[in-house]
């Protein structure tokens, strides 16, 4: 009985949390994002960092979290507004929330810091590599898409694109990063030609069928990002006026995540 009571060697109990720790947690933050339920997003990410605080996915996951909250909130996510190039490239000052925006940008540079900790010791390490590629992909579309900061978000791009085409050297079947490579073939393919002199990233032309290829490889392979790169191919669709294809995503979109009302509204629009 006294040899029951004696306390759990230090290995032991700092092994504890790893081995308690739900790993579905982010899937179903993500799950839960899809679904526009962003409290509950936010529920399980915060489980997550409580449990593994060094992760830096999980500080990626927050930040996505809350610039897709925000982009909800300020309408942006319409269909309609990433099919006119005028208003994506307007200046018209939004109204972003201070709180939102200093939220966003300490969860980047959480998950920046802790990525990069990470890879100076391991420097394949996917998760970090794919948690720096996240945090900076989506510092672009805050900096693009909120603040009106297209040209500098540019240069947050290349550098979310550089860390997806490094995960991609170390994994070619890591599903997630070829979103990152996808869009920035459909970027560069889409800016006029003044712009693409200027801009430059690596291993990549400007190719819509390089784009398309890659965003299907990563709605098929991408553990986290799959149902985003469904929702950008229904997006690069009605671009090229090809509504039934469009029309065929938005259609397995909904039925994968039935609380999501603008899924269900854009589907409604095409029908």
């Amino acid at each position: 009985m006294i040899a029951c009571c004696r306390p759990l060697p230090l290995f032991l109990l700092t092994a504890l949390p790893a081995l308690t720790a739900d790993p579905h947690l982010l899937d179903r933050a993500y799950q839960r994002m899809y679904n526009f339920d962003f409290p509950g997003a936010h529920a399980l990410i915060d489980q997550h960092v409580n449990d593994q605080p060094h992760d830096p996915l999980g500080y990626s996951t927050r930040a996505a979290a809350l610039v897709f909250q925000e982009l909800d909130r300020l309408r942006i996510l319409q269909a309609d507004f990433f099919l006119d190039d005028d208003r994506i490239a307007e200046k018209k000052k939004l109204r972003p929330d201070p709180k939102t925006r200093d939220a966003f940008y300490w969860a980047t540079r959480q998950a920046q810091e802790r990525a990069d900790s990470i890879l100076l010791k391991k420097p394949n390490d996917t998760s970090a590599l794919f948690a720096n590629s996240l945090a900076w992909g989506l510092t672009t579309d805050y900096a693009a898409f909120v603040e009106k900061r297209q040209l500098t978000s540019l240069s947050y791009a290349k550098t979310s694109h550089s860390y997806a085409k490094r995960l991609i050297t170390v994994d070619k079947s890591f599903g997630d990063a070829y979103l990152t490579t996808g869009l920035s073939e459909y970027i560069l393919g889409s800016l006029p030609f003044f712009v693409k002199w200027f801009i430059k990233f690596d291993d990549t032309k400007g190719s819509k069928q390089v784009a398309i290829e890659n965003l299907k490889f990563a709605a098929k392979n991408g553990r986290f990002l799959g149902p985003f790169a469904r929702i950008l191919l229904a997006v690069a669709a009605l671009r090229e006026k090809k509504k039934p294809e469009a029309r065929d995503w938005l259609h397995g979109l909904v039925r994968d995540y039935p609380e999501n009302p603008l899924l269900k509204h854009e589907l409604e629009r095409l029908r």
